[in-house]
């Protein structure tokens, strides 16, 4: 080999290294149907393994040798310790916002303040009220707990207008995939805030205003969508026929005031809110005493903390449980937090292991020869591994790896932005929103629970989460122009 076809290879190696481990995620999960887990431990060893430098801890790049590890072995140690490092920083949120959702589904919250929303818009606007309702519901609720919490409304929905069962379905989308990607405590904003070095508070103020526009959009796109498919009710595993009409006939009186209902939701929102508004205020300096309190309370994990006493508290009050049938039943959804925290903190090794390939240095290298706009490049990334590999979760934790790896002010040649680096966070969250198919457990989620056909649900569910996506990207691409906040 010619020392040019040489230096060819060596430099573009990290771009080889990164197409090989995505195409191993997307055969291992799509094909051989490898669960998630496995195939992004996989992928992340087999990236250090590729790596054509030394990675930490092998020969060579410590000074301690009872230290040194081959380079196979670094491989694994540095997928464990990536995997520990992102479920350190995101479990305890995601088991605690778990709780959370169950409780509002059992006693009768999210049923309640759906129905306040009904009853401002009236049932013939009642696509409006899912949207209005489920955009604030959907901000502690992972998208599958939410989109099966609010379907059996569309189903009773559906049984009593007799028609748009399509529009109620994409109204309970709308709001859900966007704050699914841009609001904590989701784990991809979770983690994206904590690689790009961000503070929670603002990052959650942030994806909750910057997600109203892209969901608005979609709401449009959703009616519009509806008038050109007329998909049916069709008989799933879910609800019976007799209770979506027993959903229909509940009583107000079971149902929980609408001040009780929203504030397992409102409380940890208000805790984290306020420490960011008070550090813009001066912190510590400006407060004294009140600070080092709400620091403590403001405290993601304590804030959630607190968001589940709540919603304990409530749902106990609502369907008079001992406490023995209440830890029961908080118990149950942290079999999904689990399998959440799991595939989650799987990404995050990936995610760090292809930065130790180089990947990382490659895309700056490109970026910068290229002369892209960073919030293009955050999203093109981001939006190319989310169409690969499917999981929106996995596309920003490793987008956010790589966008970081960027702008990092300890990188030697780091990229300089005019604008806050929220609106990097903000493009890495819209990218992962890029095209849902078949790869992507939401697409499944959305189609066999609501009982679409795979192309009835490419038609509507994969359109409304790209016109989010790009929506997102422009509304980026214009504000941090207009208002950069540097």
């Amino acid at each position: 080999m010619t020392p040019f076809l040489a230096e060819a290879a060596t430099n573009h190696w990290p771009l080889a290294v990164f197409v090989i481990t995505l195409a191993t995620v997307v055969l291992l999960i799509s094909r051989l149907r490898v669960h998630a887990f496995l195939a992004l431990i996989i992928a992340a060893v087999l990236a250090g393994v590729l790596a054509n430098e030394p990675l930490p801890g092998e020969i060579g790049t410590t000074k301690d040798p009872k230290k040194e590890r081959g380079h196979w072995t670094a491989a694994v140690e540095l997928t464990v310790k990536g995997f520990g490092e992102t479920a350190g920083k995101i479990g305890v949120v995601i088991a605690l916002a778990a709780i959370i959702g169950v409780c509002l589904v059992e006693s009768g919250a999210a049923d309640k303040v759906v129905r306040h929303f009904l009853g401002l818009f009236g049932e013939r606007r009642a696509g409006h009220a899912i949207f209005a309702g489920g955009y604030f519901l959907s901000i502690p609720i992972f998208f599958e707990t939410y989109f099966m919490l609010l379907l059996p409304l569309a189903q009773a929905l559906r049984l009593r207008t007799g028609r748009d069962f399509m529009l109620y379905v994409l109204a309970i989308c709308c709001g859900g995939t966007v704050t699914h990607s841009l609001v904590a405590p989701h784990p991809g904003p979770l983690a994206a805030a904590e690689n790009l070095h961000l503070d929670v508070g603002q990052t959650i103020i942030a994806g909750i205003l910057a997600g109203i526009i892209p969901a608005l959009v979609t709401w449009f796109v959703a009616r519009r969508i509806a008038r050109r498919i007329d998909a049916p009710m069709r008989e799933t595993a879910g609800a019976t026929r007799a209770e979506l009409e027993a959903i229909v006939a509940r009583p107000e009186s079971e149902l929980p005031p609408l001040a009780l209902a929203i504030a397992p939701v409102l409380a940890p929102l208000v805790l984290i809110g306020s420490v960011t508004v008070l550090k813009m205020f001066g912190g510590r300096a400006a407060f004294p005493e009140l600070f080092p309190v709400l620091e403590f309370l403001g405290d993601r994990n304590i804030a959630l903390l607190v968001g589940v006493l709540i919603a304990l508290a409530l749902v106990a009050r609502q369907r008079q449980l001992t406490l023995t049938q209440l830890g029961e039943l908080a118990g149950k959804p942290l079999h999904l937090a689990g399998m959440i925290i799991l595939i989650a903190s799987a990404g995050g090794a990936f995610g760090a292991m292809i930065q130790h390939a180089g990947v990382g240095r490659y895309v700056q290298g490109l970026s910068r020869g290229a002369g892209a706009d960073l919030i293009l490049v955050a999203w093109a990334v981001t939006a190319l591994i989310r169409v690969a590999q499917g999981s929106a979760t996995v596309a920003m934790i490793t987008g956010s790896a790589i966008v970081w790896a960027l702008i990092d002010p300890s990188s030697p040649g780091h990229v300089e932005v005019s604008y806050h680096t929220l609106y990097l966070f903000l493009a890495v969250g819209f990218g992962s929103k890029m095209f849902s198919w078949m790869n992507d457990a939401g697409f499944w989620t959305v189609s066999k629970m609501s009982g679409f056909t795979q192309a009835e649900t490419l038609k509507s569910w994969s359109i409304l989460v790209s016109v989010a996506s790009v929506t997102g990207l422009v509304q980026c691409l214009v504000l941090s122009r207009l208002l950069p906040f540097k």
